[in-house]
């Protein structure tokens, strides 16, 4: 339990995989909708991670997912679980190469030219979530004939996002019979976890390290001045899909160990060494954290910006805040980053230059690596 700026909060845990303390710590957001947060020790987006803690949660969470009717859809959450969803999957590819499946994840960002599928995180400080059909032919076609979802999020609370995407997806891909989720943390509790099998349209299993439930009381306190984390459907950014997830890919990402090489040139055995991650492009920025650290023998560490406002309190001692490089017009966040604490930070974007990423830069002292594509990494100057 503990006493947060705007209220109580009380967690009880079930059972759990890993000790509750290695998993998470309790912070306070600045949100009305839910003042708390569970900040994540292995997720890789708030608090800055070994790329092999996060790939071992990976693995832990594939290991819980059952034999499945084909095709298998599976979905990683924007922004905060783009790189957990799209890391269990990958893990669990490297088990069963043989089987009919595809990963996805959700954006808050338009991709012209494809079928959106919408659907909302309604208690999110950014509520409007969009998933697109594959463009690829017959990825598309496996979407649409998917018999099997599995969601993925760092964190169940109610279920009632993954219940409004399964009904969603469902229009789009009828023969979808049974549904898994999957997650690090399941705080639903008992009742309501039984309750969601009544809400979903098929057969329900879940996977998560722990479980457990909370209780929020809150004292009647409120933060003023709660930034904008969503510009609204009017001025939502337009993108073009990269090829890294959003419209769907049946492979794992696999960097060119050439363009790795020319990026680890001058880090030694030793150094510390920062990979981050900018709002929902994530997984890139995973890979080539665990390639460096095999590459240089580095102690490399990779988390992420992100539109998601927390305050100083608990395990948050320090924000750093910069304009979004999407163009959303929204403040990002960056949190923990003390300056002369890496001999090495590289920012990875999937977005061309711009202002807002070379400001952020210079304030990192980091060098920014544009994913063009997963075989084209190109380094940009800070000037």
């Amino acid at each position: 339990m503990g006493d947060l700026p705007l209220g109580r909060l009380e967690v009880a845990v079930d059972n759990s995989e890993l000790a509750p303390q290695d998993l998470f710590s309790l912070a306070t957001r600045n949100n009305p909708k839910r003042a708390f947060l569970f900040v994540s020790h292995v997720l890789g987006k708030h608090l800055a991670v070994t790329p092999a803690a996060m790939a071992d949660v990976h693995v832990r969470i594939a290991r819980r997912i059952p034999t499945l009717p084909q095709p298998i859809v599976f979905i990683g959450m924007a922004e905060t679980a783009t790189c957990l969803g799209q890391g269990v999957f990958e893990a669990w590819r490297r088990e069963h190469p043989e089987v009919d499946a595809l990963y996805l994840h959700t954006t808050r960002y338009e991709v012209p030219g494809n079928t959106p599928i919408h659907f909302e995180e309604a208690h999110s400080h950014a509520p409007l979530l969009w998933l697109y059909e594959p463009k690829d032919a017959a990825i598309r076609a496996k979407f649409q004939q998917a018999r099997s979802l599995v969601l993925i999020d760092d964190e169940i609370s109610t279920g009632n996002t993954f219940v409004n995407l399964t009904h969603a997806c469902r229009s789009h891909a009828p023969a979808i019979s049974h549904v898994h989720f999957a997650a690090i943390t399941d705080f639903t509790g008992a009742a309501r976890r039984a309750a969601l099998h009544e809400r979903i349209p098929a057969q329900l299993s879940e996977g998560a390290l722990l479980y457990g439930q909370w209780q929020f009381e809150p004292n009647g306190k409120i933060i003023h001045n709660a930034p904008a984390a969503q510009s609204g459907a009017a001025n939502v950014p337009h993108l073009q899909d990269n090829g890294f997830a959003r419209l769907g890919r049946t492979s794992c990402v696999s960097l060119p160990p050439q363009a790795v090489d020319k990026i680890a040139q001058g880090i030694r055995a030793g150094d510390k060494v920062l990979v981050l991650g900018s709002g929902e492009f994530m997984h890139a920025a995973f890979v080539l954290a665990r390639a460096l650290q095999q590459a240089t023998g580095a102690e490399v560490k990779m988390h992420a910006t992100t539109r998601s406002p927390i305050v100083p309190w608990g395990p948050i001692h320090t924000v750093m805040s910069f304009p979004d490089n999407y163009g959303e017009g929204i403040t990002n966040y960056l949190y923990n980053y003390h300056a002369g604490q890496y001999d090495h930070c590289f920012l990875c974007h999937e977005t061309g230059p711009n202002p807002a990423l070379t400001e952020t830069a210079r304030l990192l002292g980091a060098r920014l690596l544009h994913f063009r594509s997963e075989f084209e990494i190109e380094e940009n100057p800070v000037c």
